[in-house]
């Protein structure tokens, strides 16, 4: 579903004046949380050249705490939460059409009642959307920042409504009701939108040149578990939530090594949920051809992103 702005703000106008009922079979938050796998996805590093002005976007129009901020760096999160980093590089060259990188970093919001909350307050602050879709494991927003790094804001569907088949986990993209998902969030009329603090990075989707390659990296050297298939991408997942990493083709099949000198993704986290885990992880990664350097293990995908292992 193709979306902007106004048609947010029409929705919103016509949620507000129906009464909320939770749809059948919707609960109204979920009971799983990417952040409960043994692997989860931490803060992204996006090169950008306007750093006050994709700042201003993220704490403006997205509702951002601003944690840090050089003439450099600007570090933003919910509550005390690193989410998300930005670098500025003035001289850098704008990502290509159709380069491997970020396709989007996904944030997950505590249940849909949030998500339905922040929506309305985000288009009035003027956050600009691109898309929104019911994904049946979940319930997603996708927007773009200034510099043109694809957003998703989502909420999950309780787990007990996912449906498995074997390893594998039913996903779709359908239409989303925008209204429905609004009464969930009680119509809340501020115009300014804010995070809650319980916000994580839900999972990370990435363009790469090759479905194998991408295969044979995330799941074969990092470890991480395939989930499903679909024309052109794969999900993977740690600890059996529907996924915490994606990778696909659809705008950059056959793409090279990233250069170092462009906007766009420099690397991301993969935080290990406790020390058991953080030391099978790193004896893998490493014999996959990782460095470590202290307690931060490093390996590149074949596109040039970086991948960091971390504790949590």
């Amino acid at each position: 579903m193709r979306l902007t702005r106004r048609t947010v703000l029409q929705k919103a106008a016509a949620a507000a004046a129906v009464p909320a009922v939770t749809s059948v079979g919707v609960a109204q938050a979920a009971d799983t949380d990417s952040a409960a796998a043994p692997l989860r996805i931490g803060a992204p590093v996006l090169i950008v050249r306007d750093l006050d002005l994709v700042t201003r976007y993220y704490a403006d129009a997205m509702g951002f705490d601003v944690l840090n901020k050089d003439t450099d760096e600007a570090q933003l999160g919910a509550g005390q939460r690193l989410l998300l980093t930005l670098r500025r590089r003035g001289d850098a060259t704008p990502e290509p059409r159709g380069a491997a990188g970020l396709f989007h970093t996904a944030f997950l919001m505590p249940d849909r009642a949030a998500l339905g909350r922040w929506l309305p307050q985000a288009a009035r602050a003027g956050a600009m959307f691109v898309g929104a879709s019911d994904h049946l494991v979940s319930e997603a927003l996708y927007l773009a920042d200034p510099e043109g790094n694809g957003i998703e804001v989502y909420a999950d569907r309780p787990r007990a409504t996912w449906q498995w088949d074997g390893a594998d986990v039913k996903m779709a993209t359908i239409d989303l009701d925008l209204e429905d998902l609004m009464r969930a969030g009680g119509n809340d009329p501020g115009d300014r939108p804010q995070v809650p603090d319980s916000m994580t990075v839900g999972h990370i989707h990435l363009r790469v040149g090759g479905i194998p390659e991408a295969e044979a990296f995330y799941n074969g050297a990092l470890g991480f578990d395939v989930t499903a298939r679909r024309d052109g991408a794969t999900f993977y997942s740690s600890g059996r939530y529907h996924h915490h990493v994606a990778t696909n083709t659809w705008e950059s099949a056959g793409a090279s090594r990233r250069s170092g000198g462009i906007t766009g993704l420099s690397s991301f986290e993969v935080l290990a949920q406790d020390a058991a885990t953080f030391d099978v992880a790193a004896e893998r990664w490493l014999k996959a051809g990782a460095q470590r350097t202290g307690d931060v293990v490093t390996l590149a995908d074949p596109w040039g992103n970086s991948v960091l292992l971390r504790m949590s």
